[in-house]
């Protein structure tokens, strides 16, 4: 616990004034589990005996986000404190939220959480933890264990499928053995969950510590083909030795994830997850493996995949263009100085960059397109220029020069825009006298055409 973050002061505010009025209330969950294993807590969470409305009544600035559950919101200026009764849960017929449920004690409130690491309470009063479903004795074992009976806990709420893959790999943990054969038995009740819901796990995973590690994991599991057939089919598709010498598809991806620095951004994190996945159905072997158009393959079925997990619009056309591009970096270094420069002022570039990167990394290692493209970057940023500046001329200049509208503008204006980024185009003036000339060889064309064509 971090007594300087002014989370853990606003929580135990709610704690000294909770008591004073007579009521238990401890810490629990994630920052307990985080204190013992010596991580930073990201948030402060309070259990209490005190009921939703007397909560309300010691707090005036707060939101009952979900008064029916016992939670209850605590508002101070940016910070929230999130404040439970404790409570047992009666039967589950969403697979999410229980059909009721009984305001009750610290210890019934505890066996009704998912797995004993994330059950245990801790009082900042007096800095004692307490435990009673042997949690803290799981994390010095390093095991994650669902609670009372593994069935029961993933029958009530099928996402902690996915959330035991994370919170194993988020915390190096081993899955303990009924808890693992519950989660394989139970995976497919997740076709049950939410698109929403599973969309958010699935960003959480891959967007927090050893992804690729949870992928495999989710693998062994059975997770994977129920929530992401897509990628689960990459397994076992084999790819050309030469190029790919760590292995088939889903391990390549797995290695991308490896060749991280940093953790991914959501957009990037699934665009290094889809990259490849039009490889499986565009698999050929003959003189050798190939995967002819596999890029353009996998758009569609990014788009689709996007649009079945409920993946935000900006997001989604977001990892489908990293899909899109992936390949577009093998012809970097032979592209015009226009197209060059128009593909890397392409927003969120540097995905795209990252992406290409750890793709190369985790599979020839041959990092000469990335290098080139850093250099042009440089080059660039020295000039002080923009990959691709706005284009110095536009149609109402063509309009002004006497040209009607028509299919023909967005050729003219593109060539010269490519004259400007090649350099050879560098102020208004040129570009203007360029859009001349090319408006009289347009029309000497238009001319010679009609010459040429005979009488009818």
């Amino acid at each position: 616990m971090d007594p300087s973050d002014p989370k853990f002061q606003r929580a135990l505010a709610v704690v000294k004034r909770l008591r004073e009025a007579g009521h238990d209330a401890l810490f629990v969950g994630g920052a307990v589990r985080n204190h013992l294993l010596g991580l930073p807590p990201k948030d402060y969470d309070v259990a209490t005996s005190a009921r939703p409305q007397d909560v309300a009544s010691l707090f005036p600035r707060c939101r009952l986000a979900g008064a029916r559950f016992g939670v209850v919101l605590v508002v101070d200026g940016r910070i929230q404190t999130e404040v439970t009764t404790f409570r047992s849960d009666g039967v589950y017929l969403d697979r999410r939220h229980p059909l009721e449920v009984h305001f009750s004690t610290a210890e019934a409130d505890a066996r009704r959480r998912d797995f004993t690491v994330n059950a245990l309470f801790y009082d900042p009063l007096t800095g004692k933890v307490i435990d009673y479903v042997g949690g803290r004795a799981d994390l010095k074992k390093r095991l994650l264990r669902a609670i009372g009976r593994p069935e029961e806990r993933f029958a009530e709420d099928a996402l902690r499928l996915l959330r035991a893959a994370r919170f194993a790999k988020r915390f190096d943990l081993t899955i303990e053995p009924k808890t693992r054969k519950a989660i394989a038995a139970n995976a497919p009740l997740l076709r049950q969950i939410s698109a929403e819901r599973v969309r958010d796990e699935l960003s959480a995973i891959l967007t927090g510590r050893d992804p690729g590690g949870a992928l495999m994991l989710m693998l062994e599991l059975g997770l994977l083909e129920v929530v992401l057939p897509e990628v689960a089919a990459m397994r076992g598709v084999a790819q050309p030795q030469d190029f790919h010498p760590e292995g088939d598809v889903l391990e390549h991806v797995a290695s991308c994830f490896r060749a991280l620095e940093k953790p991914p951004s959501p957009a990037l994190a699934f665009g290094i997850l889809l990259h490849d996945v039009g490889k499986p159905p565009t698999f050929e072997q003959a003189d050798r493996i190939r995967f002819s158009l596999h890029a353009r393959v996998g758009v569609e079925m990014s788009e689709a995949l996007c649009r079945r997990l409920r993946i935000p619009n900006q997001l989604r056309r977001r990892i489908v263009g990293l899909v899109a591009d992936h390949m577009r970096f093998m012809e970097a270094q032979r592209m015009k100085r226009s197209t060059l420069r128009r593909f890397m002022a392409k927003p969120g570039f540097e995905e795209d960059l990252e992406l290409h990167r750890v793709d190369c990394l985790a599979s020839h290692r041959n990092l000469d397109n990335y290098e080139f493209c850093l250099r042009v970057q440089k080059e660039l940023a020295g000039e002080d220029e923009e990959a691709a500046p706005p284009p110095l001329v536009t149609g109402r200049d063509l309009i002004a020069l006497g040209m009607k509208p028509g299919p023909s503008f967005k050729g003219i204006l593109r060539e010269v825009h490519d004259l400007q980024l090649e350099g050879t185009v560098r102020t208004r003036e040129e570009a203007l006298a360029c859009l001349g000339r090319m408006i009289e060889e347009t029309e000497e064309r238009g001319a010679r055409k009609i010459d040429e064509e005979p009488p009818s």
